[in-house]
């Protein structure tokens, strides 16, 4: 069953930690000593075959999957919210030959996903274009097996503790916009570790990934996971309940807006909001051009080129409202169509020379070095669906938001008003 002295306990340290169990805690489930746990965790001892099986049944696992040789392998069911990358010619994804695929394991095979405990089912985050790097790549979870697609899946209804959802985001593997699915597809996804709990957050603020390093202080501690998208979607997915918190702006000035998305829905019922952050946007726009681009009307008269946000985006409405004040269409503007994923994505694209301008956050503006034209000022909400509201992970997201690392880094950044920041509200009129 085990390969030596001592090596049960990685196995055991990594299981207990992915689902958040102290030693105390695990060792009361399964009717043993801490000291036992400890033993065992620590390489001083292997379980006697009466440990291992109490410790496998407290933990949902069977001996052979805590302390046997190797990871998991077994596939688990997925609903994917995002559709998966398209084969390549012939039906051959991208990588070896299938032979050495096969040789490989069929990692190569499967697009990398994050995942993570959601209420009693599990997400997976496609990890490809800005969504799958930081500075470098990011770790996956597991690899979705495309063989095992199995079909559509209704987001709202019951679903088995194994299942796993996957979900959308705003950009394909180009970094453009994509349209979201009407119906999440549910596929088979082939953990490359345990799941932990981990906090999973919808939206489209660049500062939501500064929760990680709070909540991995907790203890026990909690992952985060970020799906960067615009409101609208992040709405969508809230009210699908799969994601712990959805990010949506709320506009003070010009913005009459309530927090629709493309569907027309609004809040889930009885979500809890909180701040987070707030903000200044506009236009952001290129150096040279700081004198004469100096609202949307003179960027149409002048025949600049914008970059446009994807449909469901806050700044998209912007964008739009403010085409509809001056009287202007769509088609006056050079670029309309030509959508970025986030704001510092629309902020790169302008930096790059690729555009002259587009909409986005004055923090981004600040960050690339670019001339702003405010439009609006926004605060930057979460909404945590009621479903989720007393589970783990969002009471962890709700204790780090007070936390004075996080309101430090928060008002570091240039353009940033931290002062919402774990606020609670009622009554929101997302914009």
């Amino acid at each position: 069953m085990m390969d030596g002295p001592g090596t049960a306990g990685a196995g055991l340290r990594i299981a207990r930690q992915a689902r958040g169990f102290s030693q105390q805690q695990l060792a009361g489930m399964a009717g043993v000593s801490r000291q036992a746990v400890s033993a065992v965790e620590s390489g001083h001892s292997d379980p006697s075959l009466r440990v291992a099986l109490a410790l496998a049944q407290a933990l949902g696992l069977s001996v052979e999957q805590l302390f046997g040789p190797g990871e998991p392998t077994a596939t688990v069911t997925a609903v994917s919210v995002a559709p998966l990358a398209a084969p390549r010619v012939g039906g051959q994804a991208a990588g070896p030959p299938p032979a050495e695929r096969r040789a490989a394991g069929d990692r190569a095979a499967g697009e990398r996903v994050m995942l993570a405990p959601v209420g009693d089912r599990f997400v997976a985050l496609p990890l490809r274009g800005d969504t799958g790097v930081g500075l470098g790549f990011l770790p996956a979870g597991g690899l979705a097996v495309r063989e095992g697609r199995i079909g559509p899946s209704a987001p709202s209804g019951p679903s088995a503790p194994s299942a796993v959802a996957a979900i959308p985001g705003g950009a394909d593997g180009a970094g453009s916009a994509v349209a979201p699915p009407a119906t999440f597809e549910e596929i088979a996804v082939r953990p490359i570790g345990p799941p932990r709990p981990t906090v999973v957050v919808a939206g489209c603020d660049p500062a939501l990934p500064l929760l990680a390093t709070p909540l991995s202080l907790l203890d026990p501690p909690v992952a985060f996971a970020w799906w960067p998208c615009g409101s609208g979607e992040a709405l969508r997915l809230a009210r699908a309940g799969l994601v712990h918190a959805a990010g949506v702006h709320t506009q003070t000035g010009n913005g009459n807006g309530n927090g629709n998305g493309n569907d027309g829905a609004g809040l889930p019922a009885g979500a809890e909001v909180v701040g987070f952050t707030a903000w200044r946007e506009g236009l952001v726009v290129r150096p040279d051009l700081r004198a004469v681009a100096t609202g949307l009307d003179a960027i149409a008269r002048r025949r600049l080129r914008i970059v446009n946000r994807e449909p469901g985006a806050e700044a998209r409405r912007l964008l739009d409202r403010e085409l509809a004040r001056l009287h202007l269409e769509p088609a006056d503007l050079i670029g309309y169509d030509a959508e970025a994923a986030g704001h510092l994505q629309v902020a790169s694209a302008v930096a790059a020379g690729l555009a002259d301008a587009g909409v986005a956050s004055e923090p981004a503006a600040r960050a690339y070095g670019l001339a702003f034209v405010p439009l609006a000022h926004e605060r930057f909400n979460l909404v945590i669906p009621a479903e989720h509201a007393a589970s783990r992970e969002a009471q962890a997201l709700l204790r780090v938001l007070t936390s004075p690392w996080l309101l430090a880094q928060l008002a570091s950044i240039p353009g940033y008003d931290a002062s919402p920041c774990g606020e609670r509200l009622t009554d929101p009129r997302p914009a």
